[in-house]
């Protein structure tokens, strides 16, 4: 079986979750994103990203483009956004969900022809750490490079350390997303509370997610920026 054949299982096994578990009502959820937005709108001011506007954005992996309005609620123009999805459930929720103006890509992010379209930011949330084979891994991050404007740079989010109860995914530590991207500049920031941690204490109460998100060591995802110079 092929390593895109082997990632539609991993998430076709995924929907045996609660569905309610992702759910944004959720405070182990939408604390967790506005967390992140807030790390995003640290990127921008500090990686000369303004004015967001005039910015092309590609997100590979986009899921259901929840993402890419969290993109376009900081500014960014939908006619510059574009996303991928491999998973024809979740591109067609993505086709709902999102402004027309957006463009969008159906199938394997390594087979598709974007016509020598190159973009400002290329970003990819926690879809590496769902790739077990390690050379498709690094075939993902050399077609997301070739697809970066100088300039520009590569957007990462994704989990560092391996997941015990779910062999179907596994961390990606700061060493390998340098192996990936060999000689570039990262910037990073320690983000997302341990996400079994954060779904125990925010049944409690919401305000420990930051209590307890104070520990660096309890935070399990890395956000990069590597810049193509």
């Amino acid at each position: 079986m092929s390593e895109v054949d082997e990632i539609r299982e991993r998430y076709s096994r995924r929907k045996l979750l609660d569905p309610k578990r992702y759910q944004f009502i959720n405070n182990h959820v939408y604390l967790t994103e506005q967390e992140r937005e807030r790390t995003l709108i640290k990127w921008i001011k500090k990686c000369n990203i303004l004015p967001v506007e005039e910015k092309t954005l590609l997100e590979v992996g986009c899921g259901n483009g929840f993402n890419l309005i969290g993109f376009c609620r900081l500014g960014f123009l939908p006619e510059n956004i574009s996303g991928n999805e491999l998973l024809e459930d979740r591109y067609l929720n993505s086709k709902k969900n999102l402004p027309s103006s957006v463009k969008l890509y159906y199938g394997n992010f390594l087979d598709l022809d974007f016509s020598d379209k190159k973009y400002d930011i290329v970003y990819q949330s926690v879809v590496f750490s769902s790739i077990l084979d390690l050379n498709f891994r690094k075939e993902m991050a050399d077609k997301m490079w070739s697809l970066t404007k100088p300039g520009g740079g590569i957007l990462w989010y994704d989990f560092i350390f391996n997941n015990p109860s779910n062999p179907d995914v596994k961390g990606v530590r700061l060493r390998e997303i340098k192996k990936l991207f060999p000689g570039q500049k990262i910037k990073k920031w320690r983000i997302t509370l341990a996400p079994p941690i954060a779904r125990k204490i925010c049944k409690l109460s919401p305000f420990m997610y930051p209590l307890l998100n104070s520990a660096y060591f309890l935070r399990t995802h890395l956000l990069c920026w590597i810049e193509k110079i």
